[in-house]
């Protein structure tokens, strides 16, 4: 369902946006222009809601380059005024769809992205529309970095399932896991909202993590 949209919401983004990119850095190629060090490696959030996961991130590693990427205003907006609050020079935010990814990035340029809680999209038909199927992950593997990544974590079991036949197609698996918080990777995981709320129900995290096709199975970046 989707949330109530919030009260002056266009004059709340407006008043946000250097958060965002916009006009010119849309061009493909120039969005890491953008940044204060347009050189670090730049990962890419798509979907990232109200921005925990990518503002935490970007804290954590100010070494790198990041972009949240959001398709709902009403979503990102939350967001938006977190980091008008407390901005961070390597944290940008993007307005737009996973469809238009190939019209921004140039090939290579990612050096990861990640992928959290998105719709599972249920119904057999919908298996196209899911972000892990097959034919989106060959469009984001174009436009990762020779030893690029992607993140991805859910609480859908069969998203889950579905998606480990997804990846092995297309990408190497390093590593996978019904049960995140009790991993080997449990200590560098930045939780987002929805994680936190499963978590509180005690429902388990599934993830994957893999590396583009061609590279050697050393340890992650």
């Amino acid at each position: 369902m989707r949330p109530r949209k919030k009260h002056h919401l266009e004059e709340r983004l407006a008043a946000c946006e250097g958060c965002f990119l916009t006009g010119e850095a849309l061009e493909q190629g120039r969005l890491r222009e953008s940044f204060p060090n347009p050189q670090a490696p730049l990962h890419l959030e798509i979907g990232c809601g109200k921005g925990q996961f990518s503002y935490q991130m970007a804290q954590r590693h100010p070494e790198w380059n990041f972009i949240a990427m959001e398709r709902e205003p009403n979503v990102m907006l939350d967001a938006a005024e977190r980091l008008m609050a407390q901005p961070l020079p390597n944290l940008k935010l993007l307005l737009g769809d996973a469809e238009e990814l190939p019209k921004l990035f140039l090939p290579g340029e990612l050096a990861r992205i990640y992928i959290n809680f998105c719709d599972p999209w249920h119904k057999h038909r919908q298996y196209k529309r899911r972000l892990t199927y097959r034919e989106r992950l060959k469009v984001y593997c174009n436009l990762l970095a020779p030893e690029g990544e992607i993140w991805f974590k859910t609480d859908n079991y069969m998203l889950y399932h579905f998606s480990l036949f997804e990846f092995d197609a297309v990408m190497n698996r390093y590593f996978t896991t019904t049960d995140l918080h009790a991993s080997e990777y449990a200590a560098d995981n930045v939780i987002t909202e929805y994680e936190q709320r499963f978590t509180d129900l005690g429902q388990t995290i599934y993830a994957i993590r893999a590396r583009k096709r061609g590279e050697s199975p050393a340890a992650p970046i």
